[in-house]
């Protein structure tokens, strides 16, 4: 080797070494997410409040007989049988598709580009699994022009929003 390349080597080598020596050791951290404040994604329902809500919801039948009520209408299908069923869901009532408790909290209209579309906000519920009975397999807003948006995914059934419309 050269005299003139050990000393290049030698330049380089000092300083990698001057490099590592002023270099900082900071582990910075992240503060971690306190876990009980987080809230479960089910419902807690109470005796109590669930015999309350049902008496209130008994009187506001009652007096909201004489108006219409909204409801969406989906095309289930049994991916199984290649049976398809369309299932009408008025709103904040149950309705059962095979194992499926299917719930719709909102149903509507909106303008998107120029185009009306309608949208719902659905909760569905897999009966099957006995585990946690409480826990939604799909809770979201679905879409009927674009089902592909916030897809319901089951390896069973498929759900799609076809429209809704006041009873």
């Amino acid at each position: 080797m050269k005299l003139g390349n050990k000393i290049f080597a030698l330049i380089i080598y000092y300083f990698s070494i001057l490099n590592f020596c002023l270099a900082e050791d900071k582990i910075t951290t992240s503060p971690l997410i306190n876990i009980d404040k987080i809230k479960p994604s089910f419902e807690v329902v109470d005796d109590e409040t669930e015999k309350s809500v049902l008496n209130q919801n008994l009187k506001q039948k009652n007096y909201t007989n004489n108006l219409k009520k909204s409801q969406a209408i989906l095309i289930g299908l049994d991916k199984i049988t290649a049976k398809s069923s369309k299932l009408i869901v008025n709103l904040n009532e149950s309705k059962k598709f095979g194992p499926l408790e299917i719930k719709i909290l909102k149903c509507g209209k909106v303008k998107v580009n120029n185009k009306i579309d309608s949208v719902a906000y659905m909760q569905v519920k897999d009966l099957t699994k006995n585990e946690n009975e409480k826990v939604f397999i799909f809770n979201g807003w679905t879409f009927a022009s674009d089902p592909t948006l916030t897809p319901f995914d089951h390896a069973i059934y498929n759900l799609q929003l076809i429209n809704c419309n006041a009873a």
